[in-house]
């Protein structure tokens, strides 16, 4: 349920309001916007009597919200969530390039792609230090050493950094990175983002290889319910019966997730589409969907990539990218509000 108040309500008659709420046992979250108040009740509203509340001076409208994601919910938080990450903006028209490569291989390879992604106009770096590989015989990633040499490349260019975690007893080793990523794989591993939800640092979830959107909000719900507002969604491309691409990539989630929520949405197409040469096209095509940034692969020599070459794109093709994404960024703005 949201209660929507009249502008510059009577403070001490929201305060009374609030405290009312509170002794019925509802969760209050409040979003400021520049013309309007809204209250976002989370707990058993039943118990709420909406015409009493309506009655009130200081409220212009009251709704109930049917779908079981709250925090996650646009009506619940009209303007667009902006995740900061060391001086970094993300979501609510802050356009963000995440690149670097697939896996961490060796400190001179990601210090390397970190210079160069950085000079290109990428913000954040990525790299995989925990690898999650449908085969067992498959590179693992170097594990903690990985993120050891992703804080080495963020100590030398200044890019905050997002890496994958795959369980709860990694996250010991996850205290100076930026962004956590949930993987497609994890993206229902529901333990692991309850506990991702008592941290104060952002979380990408990428969205499950055969999960719907609510389902992907739901997961964000889970994260969000436990006091980290802090979140990122991030579509992959989904399971089809389509062979030519790894995944068939969703440009219709762009405009229905926010739609549907206030949140970040990043558009993964290496991942995707898992081919170079169709990087380009999908990353323009996501940016004038409305997306609020992309994760690309970049590695400095993807014929000898220890992890999914086929999908990276050398530094030069980033470089490139990045321009003609900048050239239409500003076509490609829309309001969900």
């Amino acid at each position: 349920m949201v209660v929507i108040l009249k502008e510059n309500p009577n403070e001490k008659q929201l305060e009374n309001l609030k405290n009312w709420l509170t002794s019925l046992g509802l969760e209050i979250h409040i979003s400021n916007g520049a013309h309007q108040t809204i209250l976002g009740l989370v707990g058993d509203t039943s118990v709420v009597d909406i015409d009493l509340i309506k009655a009130l001076d200081i409220v212009e409208e009251v709704k109930r919200i049917q779908e079981p994601f709250k925090n996650a919910n646009r009506k619940f938080h009209p303007q667009d969530t902006v995740i900061e990450v060391g001086g970094v903006k993300l979501g609510g028209g802050n356009f963000q390039f995440i690149a670097g490569p697939c896996s961490v291989e060796t400190e001179e390879q990601i210090c390397y792609v970190a210079q160069a992604v950085k000079e290109a106009g990428a913000g954040i770096l990525r790299g995989g230090a925990f690898k999650p590989r449908t085969s067992p015989y498959s590179f693992q990633g170097l594990g903690a050493d990985g993120i050891r040499l992703l804080l080495e490349a963020k100590e030398k260019t200044g890019l905050p950094i997002i890496t994958e975690i795959m369980d709860l007893g990694q996250l010991k080793y996850f205290d100076d990175v930026d962004i956590i990523q949930v993987g497609a794989r994890n993206m229902q591993n529901f333990e692991l983002l309850k506990e991702l939800g008592h941290l104060r640092k952002p979380v990408l979830i990428k969205r499950g290889m055969s999960a719907t959107l609510q389902e992907l909000l739901m997961s964000a719900e889970y994260v969000m319910a436990g006091g980290n507002d802090q979140v990122i969604l991030c579509e992959r491309g989904i399971r089809t019966f389509e062979t030519y691409t790894r995944n068939t990539l969703d440009l219709s989630a762009v405009p229905v997730l926010k739609s549907m929520s206030h949140l970040p949405v990043v558009i993964d197409p290496s991942h995707a589409t898992g081919k170079s040469t169709l990087v380009r096209s999908m990353a323009l095509a996501a940016a004038a969907a409305g997306a609020d940034g992309l994760m690309i692969e970049v590695h400095n020599d993807p014929q000898h990539a220890w992890c999914d070459g086929p999908q990276s794109i050398t530094p030069e093709a980033f470089a490139a990218l990045v321009k003609d994404v900048k050239s239409i960024l500003p076509f490609c703005r829309y309001s969900y509000e």
